[in-house]
């Protein structure tokens, strides 16, 4: 069966593409240009394709930074820094994101006759990310289903999963996070202060291993 995975080359999207690989599944992928200010993340995803002999497609839509602005696509906001929870992380909150991509996915999708469509929403972003909810799923699941004759079936599989869940998945699974990128300022080195960041940090000193990328900051591991 084919499934195509929707990889942004953060930690979470990219343990999916390679729990989706191990499951058996002929696995394509599918990363967007968004006008996001980290698009560093990109070559990240094209490195972990090129390492799982995965084929993948980067698509340029950087135009849909002018139609949703946020604080990760207008270079004259500030990328909020704290946790998730904190009321200024909706800041980066781009609007109908995944909604988007996700349609442009599915088309992809119906064009390589891919069965499954999978992307990598999880129990930490409900609160601040409202297109990654259950109730948005289920409604983009029937949409998609119906949109074509051919029909594919949308999969979030770690909806219900925390950060240190999906983080014990992929080191299960060997994933390699030295080839991930989560920080919002696309930096050098990732700040290790703004809300992914600190997600990314915890989730690392919660199953109780030391993140192999480089931060700003001097994190104490133990």
């Amino acid at each position: 069966m084919r499934a195509l995975v929707v990889l942004s080359g953060g930690m979470d999207s990219t343990t999916l593409l390679y729990d989706v690989k191990n499951k058996g599944y002929e696995t394509y992928a599918i990363s967007f240009n968004y006008g996001q200010k980290h698009a560093k993340e990109l070559e990240f995803a094209k490195k972990t394709c090129e390492l799982l002999k995965v084929p993948h497609k980067i698509v340029d839509i950087s135009f849909f930074a002018e139609l949703a602005p946020s604080a990760l696509t207008v270079a004259s906001w500030q990328i909020p820094e704290g946790y998730y929870t904190d009321e200024t992380m909706k800041q980066t909150v781009v609007p109908n994101r995944n909604m988007v991509l996700l349609s442009l996915a599915t088309a992809y999708a119906i064009s390589i006759k891919a069965q499954k469509l999978f992307y990598g929403a999880h129990a930490g972003d409900h609160p601040i990310y409202p297109d990654c909810r259950k109730e948005f799923v289920e409604a983009m699941k029937k949409a998609i289903y119906l949109c074509d004759y051919h029909t594919v079936e949308l999969e979030a599989p770690y909806i219900d999963l925390k950060k240190e869940d999906i983080l014990n998945i992929g080191l299960k699974l060997g994933v390699d996070y030295s080839l991930t990128w989560s920080c919002y300022k696309g930096g050098q080195k990732a700040c290790g202060r703004c809300g992914t960041c600190t997600e990314r940090i915890e989730a690392f000193k919660k199953v109780g291993v030391k993140d192999p990328i480089e931060y700003e900051v001097e994190i104490e591991w133990e």
